[in-house]
């Protein structure tokens, strides 16, 4: 299974990102298609919030965005045991708070591949591997995962 971090949304959201917005787009579009895209709740809330605030993406789009994600993707809410893996994350991993309950939800659920480039790129986590979508160093990794 596979997840994407809320950075990669919100390229994907934002048309001005550029040669990102069409990786990332590109990216959720072939998880998508592939039939194994499991989505946090958690990185659909810090989507809106940033799209909203930062990219001028009006509330009424960004929740498009968000609707359409849900209807394709399995999404999944932290739990109270996320919240303890969580914070051992943090001690153990170093990872920042928001992250390692993004990382504890996803790796609950099975997913072994977290495309986000607000981790250390390559990173395996207990089994959950982290990719940077935008190192060049990726591509033939991304295109085995996610084939075009």
């Amino acid at each position: 299974m596979i997840s994407f971090d809320t950075n990669i949304l919100v390229y994907a959201a934002d048309a001005a990102a550029g040669d990102r917005h069409l990786q990332a787009g590109a990216l959720i579009t072939r998880a998508i298609r592939r039939g194994d895209c499991v989505q946090t709740l958690q990185s659909f809330c810090e989507f809106f919030s940033v799209v909203t605030r930062k990219a001028g993406i009006s509330p009424s789009a960004a929740a498009v965005f968000i609707e359409g994600w849900c209807a394709v993707t399995t999404v999944e809410a932290a739990g109270a045991a996320d919240l303890g893996e969580a914070m051992r994350a943090v001690c153990q991993h170093g990872l920042a708070f928001w992250d390692a309950l993004l990382w504890a939800t996803v790796r609950r659920v099975g997913v072994r591949l977290l495309i986000s480039e607000d981790f250390q790129d390559r990173q395996d986590l207990e089994g959950v591997t982290i990719i940077d979508p935008f190192a060049e160093r990726n591509a033939a990794l991304l295109a085995k995962a996610l084939p075009p």
